[in-house]
C-alpha cells in the first residue's frame, strides 16, 4: 500500500506530458498570497504561452469576476519535475488592472526607455517573523514570557538563540531550486527573527522574485506548523523591528564618477520622502522611532557606514567612487513592486 508521502512524490514525467502550472497572485489585502493548480500540457517556460485563468473574487476581498494573468515562471520546488509556480498580476473582465496589482504601474516605469537604458539593479533583504501557530508569539519564546535582552541572536547559533533554521535553510534551497536569485539568509536581532536575500536583480523581476520567495516561504511554514508575519514590528517594546531594506543601483552610480550621482540620486529621494514613506508599508511608523537601528519616519538622514539613517551609503562605495546605496525605510510588509519602480521613478526619471 502507497503512502501519501509516496504519493506525493510521484513522477509524473515518465507516464504524462501533462505538469502541474501552480498559479500564484496576490490576495484583496495586497499582502496576502492567494494560489491554485491547473494541468497543462508542458513544459513550459515562457509565460505567454499560458492561458490566462479566472478566479472568484468575491471570495479574495477584490470583488466578483477577476483574471489571473501569468508573468513569470518558477520552477516547483513543491511538485518538482517539470511541474512550475506561476506568479501573476490580475485584472477585471475588461481588462483594467485592479486595485492591488501593483505591477502594472510598476511594469511602465521599467519599461521607460531611459530605465532600461540605466539597467536598475535591486538587493532586497526581506526580514520576517516566525510565530507559533496556536498563540502567535514568536518562535522559541516561552509562553507568554520573553527570552534574554537582544544581542546574542543575531547570526547566532546553538538550540538557544537560533529558533526555525530547518524552515529557513528549506526555504534558501527551494528558492533556488525554483530559480530565484536568493542570494542569502540570516538570523536577525530578535529572536525567532530571520532574513533573506533577494537580487541582484534587475528591474521588475526584483518584484516577482520576492513575491514568489515569499509565496515559497508560506507554504514551507505551513508545512511546519509555523505562522510567518511581515509586521515591522511583531512585539512592542525593546525589540528589533522588521524591515525590507531595498539596495539599488544604476549603470551610472556602477561607473567610475557614480558616487556623484548617488548623491544626486540621495538628494531627489529626501525631496519625496513623505511620499515614499506612505508607501513603503503599512504600519512602518512603529518600526521607524530612531531606536532600533532605524531613522524617525518623520526625518530624512542620509550618511556612509550608518545604521541610524534613511539612506545608507557603504564605506566601500565612498572609497571607490562608485557602487550602489540602502534604502533602509521599507517595511517588511512592503510591496516589492511599489519600492522598486518608486526608487526608480524618483532616482532616474522625476525632475525636481
Amino acid at each position: 500500500m502507497a503512502l501519501l508521502t509516496d504519493l506525493i512524490n510521484l513522477d509524473l514525467s515518465d507516464t504524462t506530458e501533462k505538469i502541474i502550472a501552480e498559479y500564484i497572485w496576490i490576495g484583496g489585502s495586497g499582502l496576502d498570497m492567494r494560489s491554485k493548480a491547473r494541468t497543462i500540457t508542458g513544459p513550459v517556460d515562457d509565460p505567454s504561452k499560458l492561458p490566462k485563468w479566472n478566479y472568484d473574487g468575491s471570495s479574495t476581498g477584490q470583488a466578483p469576476g477577476r483574471t489571473a494573468n501569468p508573468q513569470a515562471i518558477y520552477k516547483d520546488p513543491f511538485r518538482r519535475g517539470n511541474n512550475i509556480l506561476v506568479m501573476c498580476d490580475c485584472y477585471t473582465p475588461a481588462g483594467e488592472p485592479i486595485p492591488t496589482n501593483k505591477r502594472f504601474n510598476a511594469a511602465k516605469v521599467f519599461s521607460n526607455p531611459d530605465v532600461i537604458a540605466e539597467v536598475p539593479w535591486y538587493g532586497i533583504e526581506q526580514e520576517y517573523t516566525l510565530l507559533q501557530k496556536d498563540i502567535g508569539w514568536p518562535l522559541g519564546w516561552p509562553v507568554g514570557g520573553f527570552p534574554g535582552p537582544q544581542g546574542p541572536y543575531y547570526c547566532g547559533t546553538g538550540a538557544d538563540k537560533a529558533f526555525g533554521r530547518d524552515i529557513v535553510d528549506a526555504h534558501y534551497k527551494a528558492c533556488l531550486y525554483a530559480g530565484i536569485n536568493i542570494s542569502g539568509i540570516n538570523g536577525e536581532v530578535m529572536p525567532g527573527q530571520w532574513e533573506f536575500q533577494v537580487g541582484p536583480v534587475v528591474g521588475i523581476s526584483a518584484g516577482d522574485q520576492v513575491w514568489v520567495a515569499r509565496y515559497i516561504l508560506e507554504r514551507i511554514t505551513e508545512i511546519a506548523g509555523v505562522v510567518v508575519s511581515f509586521d515591522p514590528k511583531p512585539i512592542k517594546g525593546d525589540w528589533n523591528g522588521a524591515g525590507a531594506h531595498t539596495n539599488y543601483s544604476t549603470e551610472s552610480m556602477r561607473r567610475d564618477g557614480g558616487y556623484e550621482i548617488i548623491k544626486k540620486a540621495i538628494e531627489k529621494l529626501g525631496l519625496r520622502h513623505k511620499e515614499h514613506i506612505a508607501a513603503y508599508g503599512e504600519g512602518n511608523e512603529r518600526r521607524l522611532t530612531g531606536r532600533h537601528e532605524t531613522a524617525d519616519i518623520n526625518t530624512f538622514l542620509w550618511g556612509v557606514a550608518n545604521r541610524g539613517a534613511s539612506i545608507r551609503v557603504g564605506r566601500e562605495t565612498e572609497q571607490n567612487g562608485k557602487g550602489y546605496f540602502e534604502d533602509r525605510r521599507p517595511a517588511s510588509n512592503m510591496d516589492p513592486y511599489i519600492v522598486t519602480s518608486m526608487i526608480a521613478e524618483t532616482t532616474i526619471l522625476w525632475k525636481p
